[in-house]
């Protein structure tokens, strides 16, 4: 695992360096492992750190501790949020995905079908959340797209990265409940599916950074505020 530890007080959130603490390192103990609503099958566990020595090499970065602009430190520890926030978004539009297309066709085969050409006002309230379901999943797709199209060319997204993250952890946790309502008893009882898919998409929205810390970050960026500015 990575940790993130202060090799110098007096440097304060500039002298936070990345370490990488190998398993079976002595002193490093898993402790409780937590019971999750969702996410299951990725274990949460408590990590006690107990006169855990790790060798100088097992430092990730530069060893000097830089002031002023140049300073890595907790500015890097976010940095690399830039890099996770759109994985977490796209674990996001999997599940959204995933839920969205067992509601359509198990619909379908009820003889509730969507309709692309017809006006909102035509349509039933079914065919209309249908619609609004894929329609938030497709928009939040094309921000991920955005957010790894500027990582994968080594390019700024802090903003972008946010941005998807916002998008499709809302998105999620709104397709999956009405996958669940949709589909009535049955959506609601662990005979399908879609009760799981609604339990593992919260986390989406909360870690990596929360929906609302993420809005703050994208409002931030887009107005030029900083964080004594607006919080």
């Amino acid at each position: 695992m990575v940790v993130w530890a202060t090799v110098d007080k007096n440097a304060g959130r500039a002298g936070m360096k990345p370490f990488v603490i190998e398993a079976g390192t002595p002193g490093a103990v898993i402790g409780k492992v937590e019971e999750k609503l969702g996410i299951r099958a990725s274990d949460t566990a408590q990590i006690i750190l107990d006169n855990c020595r790790v060798p100088a090499r097992n430092l990730l970065g530069d060893s000097e501790v830089k002031s002023g602009r140049s300073a890595r430190g907790f500015k890097g520890a976010m940095k690399t949020f830039d890099a996770t926030r759109p994985i977490v978004a796209a674990s996001a539009i999997g599940i959204g995905r995933a839920a969205f297309e067992y509601a359509r066709d198990a619909l379908a085969k009820a003889g509730v079908r969507m309709e692309y050409t017809k006006p909102r006002w035509k349509l039933t309230t079914t065919q209309a959340d249908l619609l609004e379901m894929e329609a938030q999943l497709r928009a939040a797709w094309l921000l991920t797209l955005k957010a790894t199209a500027l990582l994968d060319a080594g390019q700024e997204n802090q903003l972008e990265s946010s941005m998807c993250k916002v998008k499709a952890g809302r998105a999620v946790t709104w397709v999956t409940q009405k996958a669940v309502e949709l589909l009535g008893p049955l959506g609601y009882s662990n005979e399908l599916l879609v009760e799981k898919w609604m339990r593992d998409a919260k986390i989406n929205d909360i870690y990596e950074g929360t929906g609302q810390i993420n809005t703050l970050v994208v409002a931030r960026l887009i107005l030029g505020y900083s964080r004594a500015e607006l919080k």
